[in-house]
């Protein structure tokens, strides 16, 4: 799925994700307490949502994102000043070894094409001891609303390479070198499994 999608998906992004704003918030809080004055990396931020809401309870936040369009849209209106928006691509950081405390990939790692990729270049940029935050949609096909929302982001254009179960993610990031700290399901129209994560 390429940059394309995600430009065209960018004015109109917050406006889909609405019906979903309580499960969201209540997962920021749970992040906002694990990032307290930490330097935190955020892959794939999307229109900027979680990135403003929890960077003032950091030292300091870097978001990043491989659409422009997506960036754009993030980049408008009041951002916090320890926040601050770049271009970047998952598989390739730009950013030197053991720089960040945190990484967040939320909802990303199911439509990148090397997960394992993008995992590896999160182990590289942790500092040693450091914590992946890795909420992910599983069960995609669990039920109406979750057969209902992936229809239609279908029609968008907008595809899922990995469709994890709970069990099945949990498998992926253990076997990748992960250990799993924390876990909770989170209750959205595709249910999200919450991890926090050492390596």
């Amino acid at each position: 799925m390429g940059k394309k999608i995600w430009d065209l998906c960018a004015p109109f992004y917050n406006l889909f994700m609405r019906s979903d704003r309580g499960a969201y918030e209540y997962m920021y809080e749970l992040i906002s307490n694990t990032v307290k004055d930490k330097i935190v990396l955020e892959i794939g931020c999307g229109t900027g949502s979680l990135a403003r809401y929890v960077s003032p309870y950091t030292k300091s936040m870097v978001a990043t994102d491989y659409s422009k369009g997506m960036l754009e849209v993030a980049s408008r209106g009041l951002n916090p000043d320890n926040l601050r928006f770049e271009f970047a691509d998952a598989g390739l950081l730009p950013y030197p070894d053991a720089s960040y405390d945190i990484v967040i990939i939320a909802n990303a790692l199911h439509i990148m094409p090397e997960p394992i990729k993008a995992l590896s270049e999160v182990r590289r940029v942790l500092k040693t001891g450091g914590i992946l935050i890795a909420p992910n949609f599983v069960n995609m096909s669990g039920g109406l609303k979750s057969n209902l929302w992936t229809s239609f982001l279908s029609l968008l254009g907008v595809s899922f390479e990995h469709k994890w179960s709970k069990d099945g993610y949990v498998s992926f990031i253990e076997e990748n070198g992960w250990k799993i700290e924390y876990m909770e399901m989170v209750d959205t129209r595709i249910l999200m499994l919450y991890l926090e994560c050492k390596h």
